[in-house]
């Protein structure tokens, strides 16, 4: 699907305030509000628009800690671990990298002692390297590189 300004103009406001009414959305860019709606449909059916989400306040949900974990696999199948990182609720990202490292995971905890018994099963899989968060300074749009 090739998009137009007027897409980029619609994916940003959704970026902002994913429940705004197509009405109030299509006011802000000169549009009635079942043009707009039309437009996100045909977004939602072509992909672009994979889902809805929530920003949560995770200091309010208990989970103070981030931490950024370089894994270095013992063996060439990686299939356990990636069966391993797909059940534990800590780790909300996982990518397999280049580089230094073969995996590169996020992860949410609520304390030291669940990031520690994490990291004991972790070694089950490979050696790691760990980074704490102190400071979340940018949480990234993608759409601003997009539309500049």
């Amino acid at each position: 699907m090739q998009l137009d300004k007027i897409d980029f103009q619609i994916l940003q406001l959704l970026t902002e305030n994913s429940r705004i009414q197509w009405k109030d959305l299509g006011a802000q860019i000169h549009m009635t509000g079942q043009a707009v709606g039309n437009r996100i449909k045909k977004l939602e059916e072509s992909g672009v628009i994979k889902a809805y989400s929530l920003i949560i306040d995770e200091m309010q949900l208990g989970l103070p800690y981030t931490a950024f974990v370089i894994v270095y696999m013992k063996t060439a199948n990686h299939d356990s671990f990636i069966r391993f990182i797909n059940d534990r609720n800590e780790v909300v990202e996982a990518h397999r990298i280049s580089g230094e490292g073969c995996y590169h995971l996020k992860i949410k905890v609520k304390s030291q002692e669940q990031l520690n018994l994490f990291l004991n099963k972790l070694l089950e899989h490979g050696n790691y390297s760990v980074n704490l968060s102190i400071q979340k300074i940018k949480q990234h749009n993608p759409l601003t590189a997009t539309l500049q």
